[in-house]
């Protein structure tokens, strides 16, 4: 099979037939062997009694139904787990994203020889304050902490080589991150595409001001995963040393100035370096002790499905 799309959506029955048609209208055009993987997200408008009509009416789709809403993370991830197209793409379902960009995203994939492409929404449908001007500082914040060039990492369409989207573990709310999560795995061959966006012509956008927070803290839980997930050890124990050399130098001087320099003087408990002393050897120690969990949890862990499905279609 040459193409697997995987869209992810919640409660959106307005948009679906229309995007089934042009999909389909768009693989034939190119002689493209396909399947659209549906992952309802939990919907409760009859997303779902549309998705199965669809799926009856056709058997290049397939569709998955979760038991709740789990979030668009794992939706893609239940998507990636049955993918079985050499290319994997991912779409919104609200018609904002172009399917008539899938065949040169293709042939760019295989030409380069890529592992992602993603698509860069340069010219937005979007409120400027409320998301244009905070996406802007979002990517930017992405690019530095990541070193990957992309200008829209949280856009929607992007195509993957079967074996990226098969390596990766897409969780919590880390799927604004997967270019990143692939680049951890060594998959760096990433570029970018400039695609068109299109205004949303159904329903509105299920997502508030708060997914910029949550990015931006996810950018940060990232960020150390990246530099310190498979090694814990290495951030909480060099903590850890450098308040134990810390604590441990206010006490030689304590001692030294109690024994040889001022034996008259205050009790060693009364100065303020002693409570000093006494602070950052403790969180020393806990620092070593949190590395030392770390690196127990990091080798044992087994990673599991975040998500119930509820019913599954496989045309």
């Amino acid at each position: 099979m040459d193409i697997s799309i995987v869209i992810p959506l919640l409660n959106e029955c307005e948009s679906l037939q229309e995007l089934s048609l042009k999909i389909d209208s768009v693989m034939k055009d190119n002689s493209f062997s396909y399947e659209v993987i549906y992952v309802d997200d939990g919907s409760n408008d009859n997303s779902w009694e549309i998705i199965s009509s669809i799926c009856k009416e056709n058997n290049s789709f397939k569709a998955l139904k979760f038991s709740k809403n789990y979030g668009k993370s794992q939706a893609l991830h239940a998507g990636f787990e049955i993918a079985a197209g050499n290319l994997v793409f991912t779409m919104d379902a609200d018609l904002q994203d172009d399917p008539e960009e899938i065949p040169e995203m293709y042939n760019l994939i295989i030409n380069k020889n890529l592992d992602i492409l993603s698509g860069w929404k340069k010219k937005r449908f979007d409120p400027f304050l409320t998301k244009n001007l905070p996406s802007k500082i979002f990517n930017l914040c992405a690019r530095l902490t990541s070193g990957i060039k992309l200008n829209d990492f949280n856009c929607g369409l992007k195509g993957y080589k079967n074996e990226v989207v098969k390596n990766i573990n897409v969780y919590g709310e880390m799927h604004r991150y997967i270019p990143i999560l692939a680049s951890n795995e060594g998959y760096n061959k990433i570029e970018e595409k400039v695609i068109k966006h299109r205004p949303r012509k159904y329903g509105q956008t299920k997502f508030g001001m708060s997914r910029f927070s949550h990015g931006f803290l996810d950018l940060v839980t990232i960020w150390f995963l990246s530099r310190f997930g498979k090694r814990p050890m290495h951030f909480f124990g060099a903590i850890g040393a450098l308040m134990l050399i810390i604590g441990f130098m206010f006490a030689l001087y304590l001692g030294i100035d109690k024994i040889y320099l001022n034996p008259e003087g205050r009790l060693i408990t009364e100065k303020p370096e002693f409570f000093i002393s006494l602070t950052t050897m403790i969180l020393g120690s806990q620092f070593f002790v949190a590395g030392f969990l770390g690196e127990m949890i990091t080798r044992n862990n087994q990673n599991k499905k975040q998500y119930k499905i509820d019913q599954k279609i496989n045309s």
